[in-house]
């Protein structure tokens, strides 16, 4: 009947918006490569199911029917398609739909309106978050989100503030509680997903449906998924993860990859090496002009310029070697220099690694190196540790304190806060906490010599093995736990919740294992040779805790290192 009453409002019987297709140059439609209708427009939209298009004029918008009249009186400053029988249209307040009568389906307004599919459209509101709403305007759940996809299936992707991402149905409620770095929709039963080792596929359970991980993955079709492997390669694979067929083969062999992965050696030494030299330090400069200031062989120079160039690290531009943003982390007077990483790094840590087959023998002659010990007999290395860790937590902890849902006047103890860069951060959100920074003395005493430092902060020399002789409401540990082995973790947590009144928190920031993934492998065997530490799985954090007097409460994941396990004191 619609498409009848158009074709008699046009006088021709034959009409049929279906046929109708926009022009090469956008600004009207053809009907068998002939213009349907007189009028020229700015732009023009194609024809939706409504028998309606989107048209653009003199900086107003509306829609049009298929002999180019005007469907409605209205006009806006954008107009879209119409889906589920509602456009989204963009007015002076806000977004919104309409009918195709031009009226509002709801009085909200909206930043950002996407289209309806399945009974439910994307929203971002004003405050920035999304949501999905129905065809009336109302939410469709109470939960906000970072970002929200449309609904396929009745399953939609959401992402949580922390840019982690997961499926929730159409009453808001997570289909699964797995969260990945990207998703998709389920197409045909699985999904596109991605953690921290690459894309794969997943069930609608958010289980992985083989082992393998990928650059990219394209949905299943019949069974089978086009993907690109890390090196270049394109294949075929089934449901099982198995290679059906090899349509490129992979720019790298497997052989390459490990090799050069066994030479992570040199990119680490030529870094380390720069950074003592001071190159970083005096760029811009040409080749002659960098030897002559660091006293350096002009040749063998020029073979140190061209490896941090391949590092991405520097370039050279009509003969002056510049920093790149990459390397200007190298510079010690960056914010979050790594130079101090660096070295450690090429120097110190590296010698510590070549302990790993003897720490690993049942019979080998290996103790835990007592770094601390190490740190606090040579105050100048102490001093380059501790910056190096600065520029970590400057870089990390700026998510931490929202995560922490403080009341904001509560006693807290940062225990191992080292410089106090946490602190600082806290204090940000919650300037009315009465917080302590406890750490060994040699810390405490280089944290008061760097200016400036908050008033608000009282600094406390203590052992973490010895009475704390201070009380709190609030325990915040960030790092601290995984630089120990069980037993000494364990009696750091006996001292934190002798420090605490029952109902006390604890907030731990914490790298979490997850089992079957190997995220985290080769940090853990970082730790054993650098503290003798180690990173830790929730179910061993949980069984720590509860032998420390303290019951886990609550997990939140902050990125892709780190999250925040909250203990409340038994």
């Amino acid at each position: 009947m619609f498409r009848l009453q158009h074709a008699q409002a046009c006088g021709r019987c034959d009409m049929n918006w279906a046929d109708l297709i926009v022009s090469p140059c956008g600004t009207h439609h053809l009907l068998s490569n002939a213009p349907a209708y007189s009028e020229r427009f700015e732009e023009v939209l194609k024809f939706h199911s409504t028998g309606l298009a989107s048209v653009r004029f003199g900086g107003l918008a509306w829609h049009i029917q298929p002999d180019g009249t005007p469907a409605y009186v209205q006009r806006f400053n954008r107009t879209f398609g119409f889906y589920e029988g509602l456009a989204a249209v963009v007015a002076e307040e806000g977004a919104f739909h309409i009918t195709h009568r031009g009226e509002a389906v709801y009085s909200d307004r909206y930043e950002w309106c996407g289209n309806f599919q399945g009974g439910h459209c994307p929203v971002r509101t004003t405050d920035g978050t999304y949501l999905h709403i129905t065809h009336d305007g109302r939410p469709a759940y109470t939960e906000r989100w970072r970002y929200v996809g449309d609904f396929r299936d009745a399953v939609a992707v959401v992402q949580s503030d922390d840019g982690r991402s997961t499926h929730i149905n159409t009453h808001g409620v997570k289909i699964h509680d797995v969260w990945f770095e990207d998703l998709d929709v389920f197409h045909k039963g699985f999904a596109r997903a991605k953690d921290s080792r690459g894309w794969m596929h997943i069930d609608t359970q958010g289980r992985p449906i083989y082992e393998r991980r990928f650059s990219s993955v394209e949905p299943f079709y019949n069974g089978q998924s086009r993907v690109e492997t890390f090196c270049g390669g394109l294949e075929v694979i089934d449901e099982l993860g198995l290679t059906v067929a090899v349509l490129r083969v992979p720019r790298r062999s497997e052989f390459a990859s490990l090799s050069g992965d066994m030479v992570g050696f040199w990119r680490t030494q030529t870094i380390a090496s720069a950074v003592e030299l001071g190159v970083f330090e005096v760029l811009p400069a040409t080749t002659t002009a960098i030897a002559q200031k660091l006293q350096l062989h002009s040749d063998r120079l020029v073979r140190l310029l061209r490896a941090l160039s391949e590092l991405n690290l520097i370039q050279e531009v009509s003969g002056v070697w510049r920093a790149t943003e990459r390397g200007s982390y190298l510079r010690h007077d960056h914010p979050l220099t790594l130079s101090h990483a660096a070295l450690e790094f090429g120097h110190h840590f590296s010698v510590m690694w070549r302990k790993l087959p003897t720490a690993l023998r049942r019979k080998g002659e290996w103790t835990s190196p007592d770094i601390f010990g190490m740190l606090a007999s040579d105050p100048k290395r102490g001093e380059l540790h501790h910056q190096m860790l600065r520029s970590y937590a400057l870089h990390d902890y700026s998510c931490v304190p929202a995560a922490l849902s403080l009341v904001g006047t509560e006693r807290v103890i940062d225990a191992g806060g080292g410089l106090g860069d946490l602190a600082d951060v806290l204090l940000t959100r919650y300037p009315a906490l009465d917080l302590t920074v406890l750490d060994r003395p040699e810390v405490i005493q280089q944290a008061r010599a760097i200016q400036p430092r908050r008033e608000q902060i009282s600094w406390l020399a203590r052992d973490f093995f010895g009475d704390w002789a201070t009380y709190a409401d609030v325990v915040v540990m960030a790092r601290v736990l995984h630089d120990w082995d069980d037993a000494d973790a364990l009696r750091i947590l006996v001292r934190a919740r002798e420090s605490m009144p029952r109902g006390g928190r604890l907030h731990i920031v914490e790298m979490v294992l997850s089992d079957g993934d190997p995220s985290g492998a080769l940090c853990d065997l970082h730790l054993l040779m650098v503290t003798g530490g180690r990173e830790r799985t929730l179910a061993q954090y949980e069984d720590l805790l509860v032998r420390s007097g303290f019951k886990l409460k609550e997990t939140k994941r902050l990125n892709a290192l780190s999250s925040i396990l909250i203990g409340e004191a038994a």
